[in-house]
């Protein structure tokens, strides 16, 4: 067994073609109005409504099944997916494939390769999470993925090649200038294409590159801790040893870095604000929320720093007192993680200061900056808005086998969940 972020060489990334389950557009009003953000990114019920009425095939009634309770939600999801296959609405690829998969929005870029991933756990080095996750929110992934026998959408993971138009990137390079199996444009502006890699040669150049990688989950990691536990429940050798991934090499298509932001249901500004009077600095910054994001990025450049919002302002609080951060902070891990906004955010700020459990009636997780406030507003709550991670920072903890606390960041642009699907019962 190797050590965390040194794979053995041929004991690295394993990525394996399968028959993608796709929709059939005939089918469907248009692949745009089918397709979905991933499933913990609809986090508002006017986004969930917005989509279930975009089209009567969104994929959202799959990943987001709606009822009374799991066990029927779970069961409406595969009722649905079986459904949608008999009427020909999905249907699985003549042959096994990798796709290639590409996003662009303006100047921004992204390119990767979606295929099945051989599972592996962390102590490998081969896969290499960066986050904690919530054992309750694994249990309900892993009995939806139970119920359709089904990788609904596919996680981002990333790795680093020297930069080079060589081995996966060169296939890559070559395949986006054949005609695509689709194409399509998202109401958020990205336009995607996907291709399918069947030619034996190209995949060997696949594989051969991949061997030695490992990889960072830059989205996923609920998913990821769900493959691996119905991995344990199935013999060795079923395909539920492999799960559905997007790789992307940052080196040569680098990701954008963003923040998670907390939305603290029962805390109102006026107190979250007194409480931490004592031991920050707290300062009111001037709107709109543009405005008050940069001074949020110029004081975290000192240490750290967060926004506060919901009362129709913005407070920014930075300048931890020293002696409360050496109580309430583990000593055990590496002064990079002790560091951390997110570190403080829990174990100083929602732990010590504030007493606010992690738990989804007192934080909800947010990934887009304006809703966070409007939701913050509308319900008397506080906005906890965070300054974004480097992606070298979240690597280099990884590699040292350092979780950072949940929802620490956000990688993107993320797949667009339902382009391809994974029925484990054609693999």
């Amino acid at each position: 067994m190797s050590t965390p972020g040194r794979p053995e060489e041929d004991h690295g990334l394993r990525l394996a073609p399968f028959r993608g389950l796709r929709y059939v557009p005939e089918r469907v009003s248009g692949l745009a109005a089918v397709t979905s953000p991933p499933y913990d990114v609809v986090v508002r019920p006017d986004g969930l409504h917005h989509l279930q009425s975009a089209d009567p095939y969104n994929i959202v009634r799959l990943i987001l099944p709606q009822a009374a309770t799991p066990g029927t939600r779970n069961q409406q999801a595969a009722d649905t997916l079986h459904r949608w296959m008999t009427e020909g609405v999905l249907a699985p690829d003549p042959e096994p494939a990798l796709y290639v998969y590409e996003q662009r929005k303006g100047d921004l870029l992204q390119r990767g390769i979606i295929g099945a991933l051989a599972l592996t756990p962390p102590a490998e080095g081969i896969v290499l999470p960066h986050e904690d996750v919530m054992p309750h929110v694994v249990a309900d992934r892993a009995a939806l993925m139970r119920a359709t026998a089904a990788n609904l959408e596919p996680l981002l993971l990333t790795y680093r090649s020297g930069g080079n138009a060589t081995g996966s990137t060169a296939v890559i390079e070559r395949t986006i200038l054949r005609s695509p199996l689709l194409a399509t444009t998202t109401e958020d502006g990205f336009s995607h294409r996907l291709w399918s890699l069947t030619d034996p040669a190209e995949l060997a150049e696949v594989t051969a590159d991949l061997s030695h990688r490992q990889a960072l989950i830059a989205d996923g990691h609920h998913r990821w801790a769900t493959y691996l536990r119905l991995q344990d429940e199935h013999p060795a050798g079923s395909p539920w040893d492999s799960g559905l991934v997007l790789l992307i090499d940052t080196a040569r298509y680098p990701l954008q870095v963003r923040a998670i932001h907390r939305l603290l249901h029962r805390l109102p500004v006026a107190d979250a604000l007194a409480a931490v009077a004592a031991t920050f600095r707290v300062r009111e910054v001037p709107g709109p929320l543009p405005h008050a994001l940069e001074a949020l990025a110029a004081a975290a450049t000192a240490g750290n720093a967060f926004l506060l919002a919901g009362d129709g302002a913005y407070h920014l609080i930075d300048r931890p007192d020293e002696a409360l951060l050496s109580r309430t902070i583990p000593a055990d891990r590496p002064e990079a993680w002790r560091s951390l906004d997110a570190t403080v955010l829990h174990a100083t700020l929602l732990d010590h200061v504030w007493s606010i459990p992690d738990a989804p009636e007192d934080i909800a997780y947010i990934h887009d900056t304006e809703a966070a406030v409007t939701q913050a507003e509308r319900h008397g709550g506080t906005a906890v808005l965070m300054h974004p991670v480097r992606e070298e920072v979240v690597r280099n903890l990884a590699r040292q086998g350092v979780t950072m606390p949940r929802k620490s960041t956000s990688f993107g642009p993320k797949p667009a969940t339902g382009l391809v699907l994974r029925s484990l019962d054609l693999s």
